[in-house]
């Protein structure tokens, strides 16, 4: 099975089909053992019923007790065997599965750090939700064709060799059964792709509203749309359950098929054998074998349906991770080098400028605006801005990815312990560790773990508070020690005495590097060079904390009003 670290691979995207024909040779050993696993143990069910005709016409029919209890014997160990083969078949089957799933997720993983910043462009939150949650898991039983889908051809082919040595007219009706069943349900299971496609488009759609409907709802509140927008929940909920029905009523007619033709295959074959031992053409064994074989075929028929019913689903997925998987991430047009000396980053749509070696604060009475400038600056978003006088978009994103860092207060946390955490790709000394906990005012928080440094953090940092994961995450920025760090809001969640010693340290910790922070707070607008005040994403004023104070109206109320909300 994949191993967490190893590549997966260069995945084939020319199709749902070829997705999962791919998924089967990354493990050719796996499924080959799968496959002869699962025929031998449905062969060697196939093989109970002529044991058991070889009892009864040696046995029981010529009274020989040694006969019997030798085909006993023989029956019984056949069954022993079959245990432990059916066992290492589900063993194996399940590490075929898995290691689809696996590989699935780390392809789509993979694919989305690819597309970075342009992944909410080209495709929406809805859509990587229902991939991730649904359509891998759909994916990964799809292969189970692999083992018993083989297994079932092979005992289908023997079987009817068997018959045709019993009788030819037995031997035709089960070869004539199974493309009698695939026309019948052939139509179905094409319907059932289209319907399915359809549902699971919707459902990605409803997935992305439910997120904006999370992640807005306070604004929408304010503005009087939370009705609006239920409505048109509502609306879309209602067509999603509607898709779901059709496509709950083409699963419902395969699976019942499933059932069905197979019964009456069962039955088709059983009245015929029946006709031919009541006119003495076969033994009261054979006649037993006959039943055994066709009851033994009953779920080898039942598991075609099943199959193109799974593979249905699993190409429609398929489909959708192949969607995603041909994105291409924004073509990176840079050709002209980064300035070789610290230099003067300037957005000229919001008119701040940035100098290096400098601490600037942005100050606004709309957080959103300052961390727009940042993402333009950061070059997470198109623009105008300027490195040096060179435009950031013409400079290899690499090179601009290497030297400058956006910190947002919201980046992800993902599990490990708390050094692997904040060292991230890079293999910082102890002493850097130290220091850098040190300027983020931490220390507590490696003092209050029981393993120190050492100890595991859930994902997202969930068993640290807003305050600690604050820290953490701009413990993990300044161990980066990038030329140029924007930080988004980092001391929001801090309590005035941490956050005035964050501020202190910080500057510190960034003297004589470039250092830009969004923040309304006094106790760290006071340690800033240069604080730039913003007035509807626009630069108002510039100047020192104290200089704005003294001659901006609306920069005084803005930090009064912060610094009332700290004291409550």
């Amino acid at each position: 099975m994949i191993d967490a670290y190893e590549e997966p691979g260069t995945p084939d995207c020319r199709g749902g089909w070829r997705f999962l024909w791919w998924l089967v040779l990354r493990q050719p050993a796996r499924s080959l053992a799968g496959a002869a696993l699962a025929s031998t143990w449905m062969v060697l069910m196939a093989t109970a019923p002529y044991l058991m005709s070889r009892a009864i016409d040696d046995g029981l029919v010529a009274g020989d007790l040694g006969a019997l209890t030798w085909w006993c014997v023989v029956l019984f160990v056949v069954g022993a065997v079959n245990s432990w083969v059916s066992i290492m078949r589900h063993r194996t089957m399940t590490r075929v599965r898995m290691d689809a799933n696996f590989r699935t997720v780390k392809v789509v993983v993979r694919q989305a750090v690819r597309l970075g910043a342009a992944l909410p462009r080209r495709a929406g939150a809805g859509e990587i939700v229902t991939i991730g949650v649904g359509d891998v898991q759909t994916i990964a039983t799809a292969l189970t064709v692999v083992g018993p889908g083989v297994g079932s051809v092979v005992v289908y082919a023997v079987v009817a060799g068997v018959l045709l040595s019993i009788s030819a007219p037995l031997a035709g009706v089960v070869l004539l059964g199974v493309p009698v069943i695939v026309l019948v349900a052939g139509p179905l299971t094409v319907r059932l792709q289209r319907t399915e496609t359809e549902y699971r488009e919707r459902q990605g759609v409803l997935t992305a509203r439910i997120g904006d409907l999370a992640g807005g709802l306070r604004v929408l509140n304010g503005l009087g749309g939370k009705g609006l927008f239920a409505d048109a929940f509502r609306h879309d909920s209602q067509r999603l359950r509607e898709q779901g029905y059709r496509v709950g009523a083409v699963a419902s007619w395969v699976q019942a098929l499933g059932v069905g033709l197979p019964t009456l295959f069962l039955a088709t074959v059983t009245w015929l054998a029946a006709r031919l031992a009541a006119q003495g053409d076969l033994t009261i064994g054979e006649l037993v074998s006959v039943y055994g074989y066709v009851a033994v075929l009953v779920g080898p028929v039942a598991f075609f349906l099943e199959m193109g019913y799974q593979l249905s689903r699993g190409v429609v997925a398929a489909r959708r991770v192949v969607g995603l998987l041909r994105l291409e991430p924004e073509p990176d047009r840079g050709t002209r080098p980064a300035p070789a000396e610290p230099s003067v980053l300037y957005d000229p749509e919001s008119g701040v400028r940035v100098a290096p070696g400098r601490l600037t604060a942005l100050a606004g009475a709309r957080p959103a605006d300052a961390a727009a400038v940042v993402d333009r600056l950061g070059r997470y978003t198109p623009s105008a801005a300027t490195w040096g006088g060179v435009r950031l978009d013409a400079v290899p994103s690499a090179e601009v990815r290497e030297r400058i860092l956006v910190a947002d207060n919201e980046a992800d946390l993902f599990a490990a312990t708390l050094h692997e955490m904040v060292a991230g790709r890079g293999s910082p000394g102890e002493e850097a560790v130290r220091r850098a906990v040190h300027a983020a005012a931490a220390d507590d928080i490696v003092q209050a773990l029981p393993e120190g440094l050492d100890s595991p953090v859930t994902a997202q940092g969930r068993s640290l508070s807003g305050g600690q994961r604050q820290r953490v995450r701009l413990v993990r920025a300044l161990l980066a020690d990038p030329e140029v760090l924007l930080a988004v809001e980092p001391t929001s969640a801090l309590d005035a005495h941490t956050e005035a010693t964050v501020a202190e340290r910080l500057r510190e910790a960034r003297a004589g590097r470039t250092t830009v922070v969004t923040s309304t707070s006094p106790l760290v607008l006071d340690r800033a060079d240069t604080v730039l005040y913003l007035v509807d994403g626009k630069l108002a004023a510039g100047g020192s904390h104290r200089e704005l104070l003294a001659r901006e109206p609306g920069y005084r109320a803005l930090v009064a009003r912060d610094a009332e909300e700290a004291v409550r």
